[in-house]
This record gives C-alpha cells, structure tokens and sequence, in this order.
C-alpha cells in the first residue's frame, strides 16, 4: 500500500542510486496506486528536483525531524517538513540484532564544513535529554541487548548546545552506571570538541565496560586542506588526541576518515595522509573520494580529475592495508577475550575483542552473546581468526 524511501545525501553516488531507485519504484507506484513517501535527507534538500522526477506520482515528503508524524502524514496526505526538535528515542523497533543496541544522542552539528550537505538537511545541533538517552538503553539492556551504540554526527559536541563544554563524559559515566553488564562502542567525534574533554574522555575509557575504540575523523592531514575545508582543528591537534589515547590506553584501536580529492588538494597534500598513515597507523580507516554537491561552498570548485583521485586512493589504501595488518600481528597465538556478538553463517560467528578488534571463531549457537576466552591462530588486515579455548 505505501513505499517508504529514507534517503541520504551524504555522497553524491549514494544520491544517484536511491534516485535511480525512486525512478524505478515509480511506474510501479503508478500502475497500483501505491503511496511513494520520501524521507530522510533529500526531502530537505532535493525536493522540487524529486517532484520533478515523480511527476503525476502519488508523493509525499517527511522531513528529517519529523518522524514521528508520519501516521497524520499518510492520513492526511499533505507534506510534513518542520523543522523542530525532535528525540528519536524510546519509540518501537525491531532490531536486525537483539544483542546489539543502537542509540542516538543528538541531531544536527556545530560545525560548517565546507563539503558537507548533510548539515543543510539535519540542522544545529539539538542534544537529547540525559533521562531519554539512559531510559532507552535501560529498556534495551532489559530486553536482552549487551552491546550499546553510541552514534550521532559528532558525539563530543553532545550538549554543547547547551553549555559551553560538552557533556559526554558525564553521560558515558552513567550510562558505565548501569546495574547491567554490557560492552560500550562510542562512534565518531570530532578532534576540536575532543580536546576540552580529553582528560576526562580518557578515563571513561579506562571502564571496563568500554571498547578501547575510539573513531576521529580527520578528513585530510593537511592544515592547509582542513582549513579550506573549514575543519576547525589542526592535523597537530588530532595527533594530539591519538597520541594521548594510545599512552594512556596501549593497543586502543583508532578508526578514522579520509576523503581524497578535495578540489584544492595537491601532491603535496596527499603526501601528508599517506604520513599520517604511515606515522599513527589507524586500525580502521573510512576513505571517501570527494563528492561534489552543488548546495555546498566546495560544490563550487573545480574537481580534480577521476584519474588522480583513484590513484590518490590506491596509495592511501596501500598503505593502510601495510600497517593495518602490522598493527594485528602482535596478536598472533595470544589468548585474549572476546564478546560473541554476531552469527555470520552455521557454526561461524564474529566477535570483538576489547580492542573492538574483528574476530571470527568457529563455535555452536550457546556462544552467542558471551564473553569467551580464544587463541589467535592468523592475522589479516581488518579480522584476526580464532579458535575458542576450552576450560
């Protein structure tokens, strides 16, 4: 009866796809008089062109921040688009895994990032309540989750919105709190709003309930990139940030984002990320080739060539595989712990170590969901293999 797209705008080939998608789902929309409802970013910033797409189609668009409308949406078939505060929490759900539990804390940034068209649709930053955050979590944890997520677009400027220092240490300390036992991922946060809560961020990581992972986003190790980028944070700042981590936390896992090609990028330029790679040697690295959006101030430059970017590309990666693989040799046929939190197939799971490492074991179904001790048998550049020890 009705056809629900949420859609992205955070890469322009993501873009192209979910319209090709609209385009296809459309004649078959129209030929059974089906509702098409799109949500998400591109019904902020792409709906005449969406309209445009659909034309003689039966559509409608829900905003970003306005989830929770979409009964009155549908009853009333007009277009719901306000921009308001609005907390996605303690709503129902059905969780792809019941172990794992994903929790969002804010909506929007503070930042104003020259590539970036997300913020166009998301907004300024609005931190959720304290209470609605650790209700949410306690009701998963009662439902049988023992892996809590922790995500935003930048999880250090949590309750900058209303103080003048970020709140997350406070946060994580009593979500740490918690009478239950579970593991605790936190995601992506910004270098400039990590370091006037370095201290105390460092010894929330010190609770064993947390992954010793932590996921900084530097974008280019260039000052002079992250300056046109309008990043506002220095390569030497981020650096910081690592360096203090992995003194106070040996072994922390860090991940982090590159995006390669940025219009005013030059040689030079991407030599800096291919050191930094090669210096501080990330366990994760998310790497995007620069996606142009016209409602963006970078959506103006000149892009580089397609040529220089895959090539740029190759060598980053070359060089992350290389010391990637050397971070996890220290591992080979130790006995560490690991949490079993995924089934991949019969007999085969994933697990994570404290690190948040991969680790893939062989084992039967009772092991779901445990805390186990394995031998590393090998090493590779994003998982290590195992097998389980027997008491």
């Amino acid at each position: 009866d009705i056809i629900i797209i949420n859609t992205c705008v955070v890469k322009s080939k993501t873009e192209s796809k979910i319209k090709r998608k609209i385009q296809d789902l459309k004649q078959w929309a129209k030929e059974n008089s089906n509702l098409l409802i799109i949500a998400g970013c591109m019904s902020e910033t792409d709906k005449t062109k969406i309209k445009n797409l659909l034309q003689g189609s039966n559509i409608l668009f829900l905003g970003t921040h306005n989830l929770k409308d979409i009964n009155n949406l549908i009853q009333n078939k007009k277009d719901i688009i306000e921009n308001k505060e609005e907390v996605k929490l303690n709503l129902p759900k059905i969780p792809k895994n019941k172990i794992i539990s994903i929790h969002q804390i804010s909506e929007g940034c503070l930042g104003n990032c020259s590539y970036c068209k997300t913020r166009i649709a998301k907004g300024k930053l609005f931190s959720y309540p304290k209470q609605e955050i650790l209700k949410s979590i306690e009701s998963d944890l009662n439902q049988g989750a023992k892996e809590i997520w922790i995500t935003s677009q930048d999880n250090a400027n949590y309750g900058l919105d209303k103080n003048k220092q970020s709140q997350l240490p406070e946060l994580l300390n009593e979500i740490l709190s918690l009478r239950h036992r579970f593991k605790l991922r936190l995601g992506m946060m910004d270098p400039n709003n990590v370091l006037p809560i370095l201290d105390k961020l460092i010894e929330c990581y010190k609770n064993e309930k947390m992954y010793k992972f932590i996921h900084l986003p530097i974008q280019s190790a260039s000052n002079n990139i992250l300056k046109h980028m309008r990043r506002l944070y220095t390569l030497e700042q981020a650096e910081k940030i690592i360096n203090k981590f992995k003194k106070e936390i040996p072994n922390i896992a860090i991940a982090t984002d590159i995006i390669v090609g940025y219009p005013t990028e030059n040689a030079n330029d991407h030599n800096k990320n291919i050191d930094f790679i090669l210096n501080n040697k990330p366990d994760v690295l998310n790497i995007s080739k620069f996606s142009s959006h016209k409602q963006t101030p970078a959506g103006k430059l000149k892009e580089l060539s397609i040529k220089t970017i895959k090539k740029r590309t190759k060598e980053i990666m070359q060089a992350h595989r290389q010391t990637a693989k050397q971070n996890k040799e220290k591992y080979l046929n130790t006995i560490i712990p690991i949490f079993v939190n995924k089934k991949i197939q019969e007999q085969f799971y994933s697990a994570r170590d404290n690190n948040y490492n991969i680790v893939l074991i062989k084992g039967d179904k009772g092991i779901l969901g445990k805390s186990i001790k394995v031998k590393v048998l090998n090493t590779e550049v994003h998982h290590m293999n195992a097998e389980i020890i027997k008491d």
